[in-house]
């Protein structure tokens, strides 16, 4: 079982360290540098699921690719944030209007995006989307080069932290912000396979949350970690790490996402995403 970790997806990464994690599926733990290639690897047979937020698996399927829901995580109001400068005139998101935001175009930061512009009267064609990777966002923003950023953990709580830099919106409950588990019909995995892969994702969640500081543990020492082992346990114990079957309310929240981002034009054409789920 080829399993896809990218550092932005910390279930799979703590999988991928966490003891016996889905051991009686021979795991090949592949690593990738973000979500959004999640797609590409499954439709390549490179990996046979993987782990992302909302939007890429609806990207997935407007592109005609057949996903097949697995799993979701409980919603996570806590990860994700937008900041400006401390001393910006720009006040609220409204103030966005006609400014430069530094975000991972593709991700729940789109969709996070367009949800609060939408609070003020505004669409995501209102605002300038920057791509500046997720090392250069802070120095983007703190050089001028945008006007705000979209932030995400671990880089949210070192954020939270700072004096030079102010936060004018959080995730809340703006957007769900669910971690959806997924895989394309082609990679055949079988109701009872996908099952296994819930039970294991719920066990390795349990004892994530029964310890989080030997969660956060492992997340700074292994290869690639972005930040030390105190920010790591703000991180995890900041989240339900509960994850559920995907059913009939992910598909229906899903297509609300899927639903505002046409209608602020990322997507060119309404889709409606199919019924795949993981127990089809």
């Amino acid at each position: 079982m080829k399993i896809g970790v990218h550092p932005s997806n910390l279930h799979l990464r703590l999988a991928q360290v966490w003891p016996n994690a889905f051991a009686s599926l021979g795991p090949e733990f592949v690593n990738y540098p973000e979500g959004r290639d999640t797609a590409r690897l499954l439709n390549s047979r490179a990996i046979d699921f993987g782990g992302t937020g909302s939007t890429p698996p609806i990207t997935a399927e407007v592109e005609g690719l057949d996903v097949i829901y697995i799993a979701a995580s409980a919603p996570r109001p806590a990860n994700g944030g937008i900041f400006v400068l401390k001393d910006s005139p720009i006040r609220s998101v409204g103030d966005l209007e006609n400014k430069r935001v530094s975000l991972i175009d593709g991700s729940f930061h789109t969709y996070l995006l367009a949800r609060s512009l939408e609070t003020e009267g505004l669409l995501l064609p209102d605002v300038t989307r920057v791509e500046t990777g997720a090392g250069d966002a802070l120095p983007a923003l703190l050089e001028g080069r945008v006007d705000a950023w979209i932030a995400m953990a671990p880089r949210l709580e070192k954020a939270l932290e700072r004096t030079d830099i102010r936060l004018i919106a959080r995730c809340g409950s703006t957007i769900p912000n669910r971690s959806l588990f997924w895989t394309l019909g082609g990679q055949g995995l079988s109701a009872d396979l996908r099952q296994h892969i819930v039970v294991e994702l719920v066990r390795i969640g349990r004892e994530v949350t029964d310890d989080p500081r030997r969660a956060a543990l492992r997340l700074a020492e292994n290869r690639g970690a972005d930040a030390d082992v105190d920010a790591w346990e703000k991180v995890v114990r900041s989240r339900d790490f509960s994850v559920v079957p995907a059913d009939e309310n992910i598909i229906a929240e899903q297509q609300e996402e899927a639903d505002t981002l046409y209608r602020h034009g990322h997507f060119k054409t309404p889709v409606r995403l199919g019924q795949s789920l993981q127990n089809t």
